[in-house]
């Protein structure tokens, strides 16, 4: 009897187990989420829902996650096509910016020591300047964060903004401009990209010039005081009056070298800097992660949500989606986030 009785209490605490950890890595209701990975390995990614910010946090490589924590509330809040919350972490703080309608940046800062989520000014230095709702988020590992977004201010024309904040601070450096079409706006429905590693930060934008909307990249290597001139990822062009509202994405492998994805007439590049383009599948919205070893992409094709290891040249379908993103996690293994039907969905490959 007492054998039986042991036996059934330990059915019972597995299957306790087993419902508790399908709880923690349970999908849950959301739009547009991002991640960050903080040096220690921690995983938080930041979604929105109407007009709440939430954040929910791994720490075993993306297996589990916590119940999500409301951060703020943000009335009228961007949040759809690659617009909404962004997240970016460091040694000590983790950021989370997010944009209202009416063309402010707010921002949300985390000490990690203590677990508390604290209000810091707004990003840009302007009011109402971003209007467009589209901006990246990314940080160094001493407490730097760097922002990017397209802004209209002066002639109400989009051009590329750039600001940061040190962990533990409360306002942001003055803006800066970045890069501004001779063609007068750069593509204004497109999200920039910024990326941070070994001292290089790079920004990437879909420009609009002569006609074009190709993507292009500037890197700072002096703590943002100069960025470089500009430079168009690949050889094709796409001559369009719409704008695709699509900005690709960035990496920078730890010798400094940029690589983007990118969709060019419903067709995905990827270009190493200075190396040819190569056409690596069919789809739009695409977003791109390195490690030392490994190039991986995932993208949105006809309502699903595709995955490849250029390395290997290996495809998965993750399921229906949008808006996917990607990040290489801490055991080098990806994890994979994406948006359906008003869902975090998340897998780790």
């Amino acid at each position: 009897m007492k054998q039986y009785l042991k036996t059934c209490l330990l059915l019972v605490w597995a299957v306790f187990c087993i419902i508790t950890a399908t709880a923690a890595s349970a999908v849950v209701n959301g739009k547009q989420p991002n991640a960050a990975i903080a040096p220690n390995g921690t995983v938080r990614v930041v979604f929105g829902q109407g007009d709440g910010i939430y954040c929910m946090v791994s720490t075993d490589n993306g297996q589990h996650f916590s119940e999500p924590e409301q951060v703020a509330v943000l009335p009228d809040m961007h949040l759809g096509m690659s617009r909404g919350p962004q997240i970016a972490s460091s040694r000590n703080y983790s950021l989370i910016a997010a944009m209202d309608k009416a063309g402010n940046i707010h921002a949300y800062q985390l000490n990690h020591s203590t677990g508390k989520w604290t209000t810091v000014a707004q990003a840009n230095d302007l009011d109402g300047s971003a209007p467009e709702g589209l901006m990246a988020l990314t940080a160094d590992d001493k407490d730097g964060f760097y922002a990017v977004w397209l802004d209209t201010r002066g002639n109400k024309k989009n051009k590329v903004y750039f600001s940061s904040l040190h962990g533990g601070k409360t306002a942001w450096a003055a803006n800066k401009l970045v890069y501004a079409s001779p063609d007068e706006s750069v593509c204004e429905c497109c999200k920039p990209n910024i990326t941070f590693n070994h001292n290089k930060l790079t920004i990437s934008f879909r420009n609009w010039l002569n006609g074009s909307r190709d993507i292009y990249h500037t890197s700072s290597t002096d703590k943002d005081n100069t960025f470089t001139a500009p430079e168009k990822f690949g050889q094709g062009t796409w001559k369009l009056e719409g704008c695709p509202m699509d900005g690709g994405g960035i990496a920078l492998n730890a010798k400094g070298q940029v690589s983007s994805v990118w969709q060019r007439k419903g067709e995905i590049f990827y270009c190493q800097e200075n190396q040819p383009e190569q056409k690596v599948a069919t789809g739009r919205s695409c977003a791109l992660t390195q490690d030392g070893t490994h190039t991986s992409i995932v993208w949105q094709e006809e309502g699903h949500i595709k995955y490849k290891e250029l390395n290997t040249n290996t495809t998965q379908d993750l399921g229906k989606g949008n808006t996917p993103r990607i990040y290489t996690l801490p055991n080098g293994k990806t994890l994979c986030l994406w948006e359906a039907e008003a869902t975090v969905q998340h897998k780790v490959i």
